[in-house]
Parts: C-alpha cells; structure tokens; sequence
C-alpha cells in the first residue's frame, strides 16, 4: 500500500469560517494533516510526494482530469479570483461573497462579488491569495493515489486537505473546493470500466452526487447523519437515486443523529449489498474520521474501535482501491482513528 501527501497543501490555511452567525476558528487547517502525518509517522508509513505539479505537463494533465468533473468556468474562478478580488475598492483579504442565487440565477456574472456568490455554496470556504495553490497539490495528491492504483498497486491512501466531496461541477462548500473522491474515480475509469465511490464521511457528500448523478460508469454511496437536520441539508435522502442513464446509481443511506457504530456498520452492509450488484471494478473510499463521537462536528458517536471494523470490511471487498482523506477535524482521538482504519484495512 502506498501512502501520497504533499506539504504544498499548508499554503491554504483558512482562519476562520462562519458558524452560527459568528466567526469561529476554522477545523479545517494544516493542523488536521499534521496530527495525521505524526500518527502515520509512528506506524512507520512511508509518503510519498505526489508528481501531479512537478512539470508543465504533468500539471496540464492534472487540469484535463479536473476539467472532466468540475466545469471550465469554475476552475477559472478558483484560480483568478483572489486576484480579482483584491483589486475591487476596500475589498476583504479573502474571498467572502455577501450575494447568492439562492432562487436559482438566470445568468452568470461577470463581476467578482456576483461569481464568488454563484460558486461559494456556504460561507466556510475562504480563499486567500494562495489557496489556490493549496487546493491544487490537495487534488494533484490523489490523482497521485489513484495513479499508483491504476499502475497495479493494490491500494493507496491520499492524504488530501482541504477535504473535496462537497465540491460538485461548479460549486464550492463545507471546507471543500476540488472533489478529490471524484478526480480518484475519474483516474480510475481510465483504465477500469465500472468504478464506485464508498462515503464513509458524517456528512453527505453532495458534490460527488452531482457530479455522477445522470452517470452509470460510477457508482455513488454515502452513509452520513440525517441532513434533514445536519448539513448539507439539501440532498443526501434515499429517494435521491440518480437521473437518467444514473438512475438507481446513487444511494443514500441517512443515519439518526447519533447513530453509534453498530447502527453505522449496520448501515454499511446494506450499502454495500446494494454496491454488489454494481459490480465494481474498483472503488474510491471517501474516507471521512468526523464520524466519531468527539469530533467538533459531530453529529455520530462512533469510537474508535469501530473505525478499525469499518477498514476490515471495506477491504473485503477485495478490489483496487484508493482512499482520499475527507473529513475529520482536530481532537485528541483523529490520529488515532486513522491509524485504527488503516491497522483494519491492511490487517484485512
């Protein structure tokens, strides 16, 4: 198994984000990946530095990838905005729209203040002047991952922050502004024909629902806390099941709010019954750690214990597979969650 991180992701370092109403220190730092790496420090992994930005071309690559799950213009936005921004008369140090479609717009605008509305779903997503950079060595990590899947490595684990599944087609939100899950499937599918995506994260990842909604070449689950009271709040029931050629390709399973681990693994063998008939070739695992009880965002009580058992059983699955790192946020229990996931994982 191979392990990808690059350090290029600590140059998006947001500070704070909106919570209730008020400012409040962002969870989603370089702190998450280096409480991470010390934990994979101490079980002896060794990373490896993704190649995805190390030459004009390996970057254009990258960018022909993205530009299959995330539409022109919004990659366009991603990198020019701060620029733009900072040139508008007393403009804020980061990127924080005060407008937003919310009745559905009619038009895409060519002011700055009008796109930054358009594409930031939530107001937990600043960017400074080089986030872009960090969000793109985040995304170029699991292309990375992926690749060595793709070459005919078993597995791989992509250390991404910021995280990704919330981020659809044109749309930025919960911490996420590439969908790394979605560029690992995407990966995939060049040389695999059926390839699924496992959201094991607490919250629902409504961006990767987006983007393979109206697909049959990807398959997309996702268990997460019920989001008719927990965000996202505007997708992740189970009646949502894709669209044309998608449909009955995308699964939701909603879980009660605080939902302990018997009631997750529980849910997970149901998800995974219905991934069966899919017949994957290989499989993406959004691999959130956020589930657990002490979480800042929790809204599941899982120990750590049962994050070993969900490994063990993702691995039974016994496919290529490539996990991107999505949620989990700073406590004294995420290091240690991570290393149970991946002691059941491999022990498996």
């Amino acid at each position: 198994m191979k392990f990808y991180y690059s350090d290029r992701q600590n140059l998006h370092a947001p500070a704070t984000f909106l919570l209730r109403g008020k400012p409040a220190p962002s969870p989603e730092g370089p702190v998450r990946a280096e409480i991470l790496l010390a934990e994979m420090a101490r079980l002896g992994v060794t990373l490896s530095e993704p190649d995805g930005l190390t030459s004009t071309e390996n970057e254009a690559r990258l960018h022909e990838r993205l530009a299959r799950i995330h539409t022109p213009r919004y990659l366009h936005f991603l990198e020019t905005i701060h620029t733009r921004w900072r040139e508008l008369p007393g403009a804020s140090e980061v990127v924080t729209p005060n407008v937003h479609p919310c009745a559905g717009g009619r038009q895409y605008p060519d002011h700055p203040i009008g796109q930054a509305g358009w594409h930031l779903h939530d107001m937990a997503c600043p960017i400074g002047p080089d986030s872009f950079a960090g969000i793109l060595a985040s995304a170029a990590t699991a292309e990375a991952a992926a690749l060595s899947v793709v070459q005919g490595e078993p597995s791989a684990y992509a250390l991404c922050r910021p995280p990704g599944h919330h981020a659809g087609p044109e749309q930025i939100g919960g911490f996420c502004y590439l969908n790394n899950s979605a560029l690992a499937a995407t990966v995939l599918r060049e040389k695999y024909d059926r390839v699924a995506i496992v959201d094991v994260d607490l919250h629902h990842g409504n961006g990767t629902q987006d983007i393979f909604y109206q697909r049959s070449d990807v398959w997309t689950g996702s268990l997460h806390a019920d989001t008719r009271e927990f965000y996202p709040f505007f997708w992740g029931q189970d009646n949502e099941t894709g669209e044309g050629e998608g449909q009955g390709f995308n699964i939701n399973i909603p879980l009660p709010l605080g939902s302990d681990g018997a009631v997750f693994c529980q849910a997970l063998e149901q998800l995974l019954e219905k991934l069966d008939q899919f017949y994957p070739q290989a499989v993406v695992v959004a691999l959130g750690l956020d589930a657990h009880k002490d979480d800042p965002l929790a809204g599941l009580t899982l120990e750590t214990s049962d994050f070993q058992r969900i490994g063990e059983r993702l691995a039974k699955l016994q496919l290529p597979t490539v996990l991107v790192q999505e949620g989990g946020y700073p406590t004294e229990a995420l290091g240690n969650n991570l290393a149970a996931f991946l002691n059941g994982f491999r022990g498996a």
